[in-house]
């Protein structure tokens, strides 16, 4: 105890100094006039100062989080303190780390032993750790201290106390950053270098969506010279997902970087007057038991269109289209003047190849337009000037109608075979696709239907045929979710973004999304170089309790027979709830459940059912018995928190307090849904309940107490 207090008392000092400067320094950058002039060298000083000054403000609140006392070799022992922002002095030892910074690593790496290393711009740096502090400092306040390695004192070499104290926390509407908490395997990716393709497999709750935020984070601060928060962007599964990670990035420092969801961003690319979208409805269709069918992979819209092979007849068709694109004829302005097909074909098929179609054309025309006011100079009166001005302009316009429409909806609708492009006699490409997608997409495209899956082939025509905007080209691409994004997705995206850098999360096995997506990750792989990619894989799992993820992995195991197991962090609650309740007392014991739940600490709760006409009639009968409920439909774009309804399917990527899924029986989460159960119920930080009818599914044993329970608890 007598050790505690004199750690407190020794941080309580150190943080009265470190605030007392900060205020100091506050009132020195305030104090000097904001610069509003022209001149550049001054622009750039004060930029610097208006950086500082917020950077002091965000500091002042919770300077830092973390102290390392640490011996380079030759030099002698120093306390590094770790914050969110680094803070300079007055000496060469800054204040505050920024926890980006190389020797802030050991803070995270560091799990024991006689010696550290950290990588740093000179080299590798070796050295001494003697302790290793968390602490918790909350506007101003110090409210913990707690040592998790200590070379002077008995006992493990790094405790997880503090790990666990956090991950006992309950949820808001928001998801927070874990800088105070990264552990060694996610710091590891977060500190990996930018210019590869990373590949992380993450069970549920392993913090990879946290650990690709706190990665841009990263980028920005060690390549600062190199790439820019405006050029990066994260890819997210919805609109709502975006609104729950939205507070990360401001929390680091961080902002400008764009958040999209793929359907969104590149509907805004192609011009679309509307994104496309599998919206609830046609979700529920997909998830419904009764819709459940079995096709073949070739014969499910979203896999096909996503193939690497459908990419390869489209270059097909673009190949043919520059073959049989130039009009084969000469140009005339007028009678008595020629511009010979072979000279044209000269430009288009030599002189300006190595441009893309769109690019060519526009050159050929531009350069037949001055070959036009050349010869417009040999007229031999201003009268026939004027008649051959005339005449000329009319031909250049009838000669540019010859062309094919180049942009990417008309290219696609004749890829499809939906229509026809005026004088070109193309081979139909229609035979590489299987006939029960291709009639369906001939008639979506006819009537003007564009669906989300046709969104990657629409952008790789556009790609081929024209240059790319450098507004559009991106330094960085996060792509959360991934395994419910195509191969041909991945391959379109790395033509916007420089050097194949992108951070590329999911799980395999909450790849709920039957119709569309891969199931492996080398589907994915194989669009980069060997040198190009890095996998790795977080099989540690945060968010929930051991009997939770005990329970879930069960579910991989039996249900879905694959062995991305979770291993759980050492925190234990109660056993997991698998509760009989159908028919008539179906409401009445989800009413029990939720008065239990109203009455503990949580903030946060949800009822998954198995579908969004579920989530409807639940949220109007639980509304009508006086819940103040949240319906999330997929139509929304921001989570509230509180207690929420809605499909499982929309749940993922949240996480919640405690979790209720409705309906668990074998007819509607038979074995080929065993993922969206799965996905259910790791949703769930602290506590876990299932509801069934008469038949569980196979999958879902409750064999062992500990586990899992079928009584009431009993209180």
């Amino acid at each position: 105890m007598e050790d505690f207090q004199s750690a407190y008392q020794e941080e309580k000092a150190r943080l009265d100094r470190t605030l007392d400067t900060i205020d100091k320094e506050l009132v020195r950058l305030r104090g000097i006039p904001v610069y509003t002039g022209h001149d550049y060298t001054e622009q750039v000083l004060e930029a610097g100062r208006d950086q500082q000054r917020r950077q002091l403000s965000q500091s002042g609140q919770e300077p830092y989080f973390g102290r390392l006392d640490f011996e380079e070799k030759g030099g002698t022992r120093t306390p590094l303190y770790i914050g969110k922002v680094g803070v300079g002095g007055e000496t060469a030892q800054p204040i505050v780390i920024d926890w980006r910074a190389p020797v802030a690593s050991l803070f995270y790496s560091f799990t024991g032993g006689d010696s550290a290393v950290y990588e740093a711009p000179e080299g590798l740096i070796e050295g001494l750790v003697y302790l290793k502090r968390n602490i918790v400092i909350r506007k101003q306040i110090l409210e913990r201290v707690v040592d998790t390695y200590n070379s002077e004192e008995e006992g493990p070499a790094v405790s997880d106390e503090f790990l666990l104290y956090r991950l006992g926390e309950n949820k808001d509407n928001k998801l927070r950053d874990i800088v105070s908490t990264i552990q060694a395997e996610q710091d590891q990716i977060i500190r990996a270098g930018r210019n590869s393709a990373l590949i992380i497999q993450g069970v549920a709750g392993s913090g990879k969506t946290t650990v690709a935020l706190h990665r841009l984070a990263y980028l920005l601060y060690q390549y600062k010279e190199q790439i820019s928060a405006g050029k990066m962007i994260i890819f997210a599964p919805n609109r709502m997902f975006i609104n729950y990670i939205s507070e990360v990035l401001p929390e680091l420092g961080v902002g400008d970087i764009q958040q999209n969801t793929f359907s969104d961003w590149a509907s805004n690319v192609l011009g679309l007057d509307e994104a496309p979208s599998d919206g609830p409805e046609a979700l529920t269709e997909w998830f419904d038991h009764r819709s459940q069918n079995r096709l073949d992979d070739h014969e499910l819209p979203g896999r096909f269109k996503g193939s690497l092979l459908f990419r390869d007849l489209l270059d097909q068709f673009v190949q043919q289209l520059e073959a049989a694109c130039l009009p084969e004829e000469d140009f005339m302005p007028w009678d008595g003047a020629k511009l010979p097909l072979t000279t044209i074909k000269l430009w288009y098929e030599e002189e300006y190849k190595p441009y893309p179609l769109a690019r060519r054309k526009e050159r050929v025309l531009a350069r037949i337009h001055r070959w036009v006011e050349m010869e417009l100079k040999g007229a031999p009166s201003a009268a026939a000037l004027k008649e051959r001005k005339s005449r000329a302009a009319q031909r250049e316009k009838a000669y540019a109608k010859k062309w094919p429409d180049l942009s990417p909806l008309p290219l696609y609708k004749a890829f499809i075979g939906a229509k026809k492009m005026q004088g070109l006699q193309l081979e139909n490409m229609g035979a590489g696709i299987p006939k029960s997608i291709l009639k369906v997409t001939q008639a979506n495209l006819k009537k003007n239907i564009i669906k989300e899956e046709d969104l990657p082939a629409l952008l790789y025509l556009f790609t081929r045929v024209d240059e790319i905007d450098g507004n559009l080209r991106f330094d960085h691409i996060v792509i959360d979710e991934a395994q419910d994004f195509s191969p041909f997705q991945i391959a379109v995206l790395d033509r916007f973004c420089k050097g194949h850098s992108f951070t590329i999360l999911g799980d395999l096995s909450q790849g709920i999304h039957y119709y569309k997506g891969v199931r492996e990750w080398n589907e994915m792989q194989v669009l980069f170089k060997p040198e190009e990619t890095a996998y790795f894989a977080l099989t540690r799992s945060y968010r929930s309790t051991m009997e939770i993820i005990s329970f879930a992995n069960n579910i991989l195991r039996q249900g879905v027979g694959t062995d991305l197991l979770a291993v759980p962090v050492f925190r234990s609650a109660d056993p997991v709830k698998v509760i009989k309740a159908s028919g008539a007392e179906r409401l009445p014991v989800i009413r029990r459940a939720l008065d239990r739940i109203q009455k503990g600490p949580y903030k946060t709760a949800a009822l998954l059912t198995r579908n969004l006409n579920d989530a409807q009639q639940l949220h109007k009968e639980l509304s009508g018995l006086g819940y103040d409920l949240n319906l999330i439909d997929g139509r929304k774009s921001e989570y509230e928190g509180g207690i929420s309804v809605l499909p499982v399917y929309l749940s993922k990527g949240l996480e919640f307090d405690a979790v209720m899924v409705t309906d668990v029986d074998e007819e509607y989460y038979g074995q080929q849904d065993a993922k969206l159960l799965y996905v259910g119920a790791t949703r769930a930080l602290h506590e876990l309940w299932l509801l069934h009818g008469e038949k569980l599914p196979a999958y879902v044993t409750v064999d062992d107490p500990e586990i899992a329970v079928t009584a009431w608890p009993e209180n």
